[in-house]
């Protein structure tokens, strides 16, 4: 898979027992001090695994299979006591670690590891790098609207104004 990315708030979680597929969003309540996502570090509180208890927007995946009555499943009441596959080398300024993308979730209701990160949260910003390496081929055959030579161009041209 290559490198994993870290989640950060706004990462979007699922939980393998919810009746039908539903989602909920992480808020990350456990610091304010480390960021990611963004060119200056400063966009996105970064979730750990001290992001425990109800720290869910609505704290519920739908009704829980796991808890079915005669009139149907009871609503999911999301608690996580605990996350797993948490990035282990850095320690971050709460004392927790940092969560990956392939992080899970335990509930009290569904086990360990019932709950999934589905999107990390992180929005690419693309660079002026990345677009210097582009193909323009490719670029023209997924969006044939841009013009990325021309961009390319107007960059270079920046550049050489700015260095004047």
């Amino acid at each position: 898979m290559g490198a994993k990315h870290v989640v950060v708030e706004g990462a979007t979680l699922k939980c393998k027992f919810s009746e039908s597929p539903q989602t909920d969003v992480l808020l990350v309540k456990s610091q304010s001090h480390d960021f990611a996502n963004d060119k200056d570090g400063a966009k996105k509180r970064i979730a750990t695994d001290k992001d425990i208890g109800q720290t869910l927007e609505k704290n519920s995946f739908g009704k829980c299979k796991l808890q079915p009555t005669s009139s149907g499943n009871l609503p999911c009441q999301a608690v996580i006591t605990k996350w797993s596959n948490v990035y282990e080398k850095v320690i971050l300024t709460n004392n927790g670690k940092a969560l990956l993308e392939d992080s899970k979730a335990t509930c009290p209701i569904g086990g360990p590891g019932c709950i999934e990160v589905e999107k990390h949260g992180q929005k690419n910003n693309g660079s002026a790098q990345e677009r210097r390496k582009s193909n323009d081929n490719k670029v023209t055959a997924v969006n044939p609207l841009a013009d990325n030579k021309k961009f390319k161009d107007e960059e270079e041209q920046n550049n050489l104004a700015l260095a004047e």
